[in-house]
């Protein structure tokens, strides 16, 4: 790129007077390294570059860099609406570093950046990278749009746990000032490093803030099994669909009321679910079973779920249903999702085509889901680290909690107080941020 006489000119002015020990401060010096007879003295120098972001930049800063045979200890980089922060931090022969700072000051003030440079002592260093054994987690924020308000009060929770914010990441799109309709959701995900003081207080105060500002979290370990989960499970009704089965059934059968009142009973935990799936079966006896094709048919598929199982599918996930609802409705959407397992209840059927008011098999309740969801791990093997629940009613918790991650879906409140983590304010594909994925590694299913 050409340089105007008006910047060699600048330039000049702030390179005649070019001193090595002004520009470095105290930069302290390390301890030489031999090569043969001759002593090599190294430093390490941060370079922080601020500025308008420019094709091929990085590409000439490393040019300089290597021309001198500096050592990257350390790089980072972000870009804000095409605006550049570019950090390095070099090692590098103290006879070579200001060459090389002088270089990389005429070529930023070429093209139009900001450049600093700092010092960074052999002690500052060594105490930096033992920092780096330390705890990981990643703290992940979705709703339908995010404030400063919202950021703010999560920022606030991580500092009081003495907690240090290593990076912050937009999963979501950049929303449209025009046409703000479109992609309403918004998720950022904070890489902390450090240990809660208090684990437990810190999941209640976020639990808090979700409640009262529409706002969801997810406080996950960044392990390996973090990045590796294989095997999903959810529960059905009210989950991946917006209904009760059982109740729809209820209300073609004239006592909708009667199973209704039964059905939140046993959700919000107060009777045990044998006793109340037996009940509410019981009152179905005498309807016709050609009436579940045609609920199937209608059933209200909950926001965001084809799109999450077209991200599962393409990424190799297995996918099972572990439902207290029945089989009929499970098999419908494995086969127009391709789910690997359902296991659920099945209704008996007479010889009349009608139901008898009984079911066959074992009940699929709370305790049976988790069961499920350890075999098939086991068939399947993947760690159970390695695997996710997803489930909005009491007898979800069980494989929430024996799940690597449970996610309590727009549940009831004794659900969401006992669960790690929750969604309320998006569809299920909300499930997607929690799992790391960017919309931009989606293409097109992540418009």
């Amino acid at each position: 790129m050409p340089v105007s006489d008006d910047k060699v000119d600048k330039v000049n002015d702030k390179t005649s007077d070019f001193n090595l020990k002004a520009l470095t401060l105290q930069v302290q010096k390390n301890k030489p390294v031999e090569m043969g007879n001759i002593k090599i003295k190294e430093e390490q120098i941060l370079i922080r570059i601020t500025g308008k972001d420019h094709l091929g930049l990085t590409a000439t800063i490393m040019a300089i860099l290597a021309s001198k045979d500096a050592k990257i200890l350390d790089i980072g980089q972000a870009s804000i609406h095409s605006t550049l922060s570019l950090g390095i931090l070099i090692r590098i022969d103290e006879n070579a570093s200001g060459q090389v700072m002088k270089e990389l000051l005429f070529k930023a003030t070429a093209i139009g950046v900001n450049i600093g440079f700092e010092p960074v002592s052999d002690e500052e260093y060594e105490n930096w990278v033992q920092h780096q054994g330390k705890n990981r987690y990643i703290l992940t924020i979705i709703g339908r749009t995010l404030s400063a308000k919202q950021i703010g009060a999560a920022a606030k929770v991580i500092t009081k746990q003495g907690l240090n914010i290593d990076s912050i990441l937009r999963l979501t799109g950049r929303p449209s000032i025009m046409h703000p309709e479109r992609n309403v959701r918004a998720c950022i995900e904070f890489s902390l490093r450090g240990t809660p003081e208090d684990r437990a207080a810190m999941q209640e105060e976020l639990m808090r803030i979700s409640a009262d500002m529409e706002i969801d979290f997810s406080f996950q370990k960044d392990d390996m099994y973090r990045r590796m989960r294989r095997l999903i499970c959810f529960d059905m009704d009210s989950t991946l669909i917006q209904t009760e089965c059982i109740d729809e059934l209820a209300d073609r059968a004239g006592v909708g009321a009667e199973v209704k009142a039964i059905t939140e009973s046993a959700m919000r935990g107060e009777i045990d679910f044998k006793e109340s799936f037996t009940r509410r079966v019981a009152l179905l006896k005498g309807l016709d079973a050609s009436v579940m094709e045609d609920i199937a048919q209608k059933m209200p598929i909950t926001e965001g779920v084809d799109r999450l199982m077209a991200v599962l599918k393409r990424c190799g996930y297995k996918i099972a249903i572990l439902s207290g609802g029945f089989t009929y409705f499970g098999e419908f959407l494995q086969r127009k999702y391709g789910i690997d397992y359902v296991y659920a209840n099945e209704l008996e059927i007479g010889d009349d085509g009608k139901l008898t008011g009984r079911y066959v098999g074992e009940i699929v309740d709370g305790h049976r889901k988790a069961e499920l969801l350890k075999l098939i791990a086991q068939v399947e093997k993947v760690n159970l680290a390695q695997t996710i629940a997803v489930g909005d009613g009491a007898n979800d918790l069980p494989m929430l909690n024996e799940a690597g991650l449970g996610i309590a879906f727009h549940a009831k409140p004794r659900v969401v107080a006992n669960a790690q983590q929750s969604i309320n304010t998006l569809g299920l594909d909300g499930v997607l941020y929690f799992l790391g994925f960017k919309d931009s590694y989606l293409g097109e299913q992540g418009k």
